[in-house]
């Protein structure tokens, strides 16, 4: 986190060199040993997305990790061995030397400047009191906590130190130590029994004017249609003389025919005008995460590679002279140091559309940890706005249980207070409106989306010209013709719908489908007014792919059930211990009984 503020800093002052500003990061030594986020940010450092000119890692060693000694918390002799892998410096230098602390302090500074480099200050100390005040080392540590408690503190071993060399008299260094303490207690009685202030929260002037209080009507996002037209043209269009890959340039080829025909607008292309639409608006868009330049599924290739020279061109850099930057990064292959670096430069960038995108949605698992500290929290914690967007591809196609799930389930177990947008669209136009009122909205929300697989080339996933340049983003979607008083009304979220509405096609059969597109905040109004208009319903019904544990079922049932004063009916896989088999045989059976059940049986040959 610190690491991505510090880059979004650096960008916003134009500190190409990175020496205005410096990232600083305190750890203990057992952290610096334990935690794997430390070698993965220390990997982070010479990589061009991710660098920030050399951080200065201060090490408070205390020679011990709680109760945990360094024998039982590493394989190595020093705490700061793992930074042997970039081959920096490490200092270590002795706590009760003050002045040797300073010199090596000064060092690590006059290395990182010059070089640009990371660089280890390793303060070898100890924990007067324990790992606290109230904790009672004696339990664990009795011939460590002997020798420390017959040692003086540093501040007198310091002023013994100045006395021996005649630098002060024995008087001077007690008025000095009487001055400190008397500020000290000074400090004390100015505060003793105040309560801390909450002053509305601003880091920096770039946060001036945007909110915390999630607003429902949100912003225009709509793009005319002959600006749509004009950008991918730019957007589709390779310089003179550079040699495409025969697919990439059939690939463009269609993308472009689809917009000036103005029909069958997938998502890749969708989500290539949004952010043309954005950068051209002045609005800079970051993305990161692994293969996320040409996209997992080969869909995006937002930087295009000249098959002969090697050289690269990336279109929505070269759409009008004073547009802003779009920047996309093949990451490292990890995911927790990478979404905190990405969740530390949205702190600092409100006006940009920062995103992160896992390979695969359950590869999010390996950054919990950052979702549920920071994300989900961070706004409640410490009154700190977030616009961080997580593409998280979701969706039941057959393949095993890593590359199935985003774990839906857990983000929306951590929604409450508007703190987080966590939503499933199912459309290429959702997904562009979706983009777009994440940066063009006044207030600030992480942004949580159920991204497609399959949905990506489903030639019924597609969106007209006029989706884009007319309305918004919908969070419930409901029929076209409504049907009064039907036996059953289906209620479903993103690629299930479009095997429900086949199936339905097939049959004949009067059954309305229902798409709830975001899931939280809860559109309880927008839902209440689609759901009422259907009158007298026999059967009210849930249809997910997820097992009924998982997705959204256990968040929505209470909320539905209140909505329509009914029982809901839940269609989808039973209770799992695993997102998904992994065989295709058992999941094309499982996936064609929820039709089956929500639907009916198809038509018999």
């Amino acid at each position: 986190m610190v690491e991505g503020f510090v880059r979004a800093r650096q960008e916003i002052l134009g500190d190409d060199r990175r020496r205005q500003v410096v990232p600083v990061v305190i750890h203990g030594d057992a952290a610096f040993a334990g935690q794997g986020v430390v070698a993965e940010t220390l990997n982070m450092s010479q990589l061009s997305g991710y660098t920030t000119g050399g951080t200065i890692h201060l090490v408070i060693n205390n020679q011990i990790g709680y109760t945990t000694v360094p024998d039982d918390a590493r394989s190595t002799r020093y705490a700061t061995d793992v930074a042997k892998m970039l081959m920096v410096p490490v200092f270590h230098v002795h706590g009760e030397d003050p002045e040797a602390a300073v010199h090596a302090a000064k060092l690590a500074v006059d290395y990182r400047t010059r070089y640009g480099k990371d660089v280890v200050l390793d303060l070898v100390c100890y924990r007067r009191y324990g790992h606290n005040e109230g904790d009672e080392p004696y339990f664990t540590q009795p011939q460590m906590y002997d020798r420390i408690r017959a040692r003086l503190s540093v501040h007198k071993l310091y002023a013994e130190s100045l006395i021996e060399s005649d630098a002060v008299s024995q008087q001077e260094a007690e008025k000095m130590a009487a001055a400190v303490k008397d500020r000290l207690e000074e400090a004390f009685e100015e505060i003793h029994g105040s309560t801390c202030p909450f002053p509305e929260p601003r880091s920096f002037k770039e946060w001036d004017g945007y909110q915390s209080r999630y607003d429902t009507d949100g912003p225009e996002t709509a793009v005319g249609g002959e600006r749509l037209r004009q950008l991918a043209e730019s957007l589709n269009t390779a310089p003179e003389g550079f040699n495409l890959f025969k697919k990439v340039k059939g690939l463009l080829d269609k993308r472009l025919e689809a917009v000036q025909k103005g029909e069958d607008i997938d998502w890749a292309n969708a989500e290539a005008l949004a952010f043309a639409s954005l950068v051209t608006d002045g609005h800079p868009i970051r993305l990161s995460g692994q293969d996320s330049r040409r996209g997992t599924f080969s869909q995006r290739h937002s930087e295009l590679v000249d098959i002969k020279t090697g050289k690269t061109h990336v279109p929505l850099n070269h759409l009008s002279e004073d547009q802003a930057a779009f920047t996309a990064y093949n990451s490292l292959l990890a995911e927790y140091s990478v979404l905190g670096f990405d969740y530390g430069y949205s702190l600092a960038r409100p006006d940009a559309l920062t995103l992160w995108e896992a390979q695969f949605g359950d590869f999010v698992n390996n950054a919990q940890s950052i979702i549920d500290l920071f994300i989900a929290s961070g706004q409640s914690k410490w009154q700190r706005l977030s616009g961080l967007g997580l593409l998280l591809p979701h969706g039941w196609e057959g393949l095993g249980p890593e590359h199935s799930s985003a774990r839906l389930e857990r983000f929306l177990q951590l929604c409450a207070d508007d703190n987080m947008i966590v939503s499933n669209p199912s459309t290429p136009a959702q997904y562009f409106h979706l983009l777009r009122r994440q940066v063009k909205a006044a207030y600030r929300k992480p942004l949580v989306v159920m991204t497609p697989k399959s949905l990506l080339r489903n030639p019924l996933a597609v969106s007209s010209i006029r989706d884009l340049s007319e309305g918004g983003f919908q969070t419930v979607i409901e029929e076209a013709e409504k049907i009064k008083s039907p036996k059953r009304v289906l209620l479903c979220s993103g690629k299930i719908f479009y095997e429900l509405y086949q199936r339905r096609q097939q049959l004949k059969k009067n059954i309305p489908i229902v798409r709830l597109e975001q899931f939280y905040p809860f559109p309880e109004k927008r839902l209440t007014d689609v759901l009422s208009g259907y009158g007298k319903v026999q059967s009210w019904c849930w249809v997910q792919e997820e097992p009924e544990n998982m997705g959204p079922w256990f968040f929505l049932r209470h909320r539905l059930q209140r909505l329509v004063g009914e029982e809901f009916d839940y269609v989808g896989r039973p209770p799992a211990s695993s997102p998904a088999t992994g065989f295709p045989a058992i999941y094309r059976k499982q996936q064609a009984a929820i039709t089956d059940e929500a639907v009916g049986p198809p038509p018999e040959k």
